[in-house]
């Protein structure tokens, strides 16, 4: 499963932009929450985990510019991916924590596409748009890290279609 995900991280980021089954094929949640349902072990992480930042006030978010939109996402990506390394054990290979390897990949490609995305801005050390929130529930974490994907990722990728060239 993670040579489909490096597959994607390694397009160039327009393609990634230019391509919704692309961005849906790397869109492993769903998945992930079925395979979590299927777990035998617990699903309670041995520690918090920070949400990601999913508050989505779509004529604010409109107003921002594509640079502050990156950030923000950023941002939550940055802080999720610490906090699931974190939470993840190492060298145990129970459901969980493999789940939560996939999910820390997964992370880190939307994450190099979002660094490695043209916007006339420089990347810069993003901050967080909300105050986090931390939860011990992994099916919680997975929820949270679908809306940002389906959300303010969706949003801003879609907003950076039109310099797609035409197809």
């Amino acid at each position: 499963m993670l040579a489909s995900e490096v597959r994607y991280a390694e397009t160039k980021p327009i393609d990634f932009v230019c391509s919704r089954s692309s961005r849906r094929a790397m869109n492993i949640v769903t998945e992930m929450q079925t395979a979590l349902n299927n777990c035998n072990s617990s699903t309670i992480l041995p520690t918090p985990v920070q949400l990601p930042c999913t508050e989505l006030h779509v004529a604010s978010w409109e107003r921002k510019s594509y640079h502050e939109r990156r950030q923000d996402i950023s941002a939550s990506l940055r802080h999720l991916f610490e906090g699931v390394k974190v939470a993840r054990p190492l060298g145990q290979a129970e459901c969980g924590s493999v789940l939560l390897q996939r999910l820390e990949h997964n992370i880190n490609s939307y994450l190099l596409i979002l660094t490695h995305l043209q916007l006339s801005e420089p990347v810069e050390n993003p901050e967080l748009s909300c105050v986090p929130r931390s939860t011990l529930s992994l099916s919680t974490v997975l929820l949270n890290y679908k809306r940002l994907i389906t959300g303010k990722l969706e949003r801003l990728m879609m907003s950076l279609e039109s310099r797609c060239p035409p197809q």
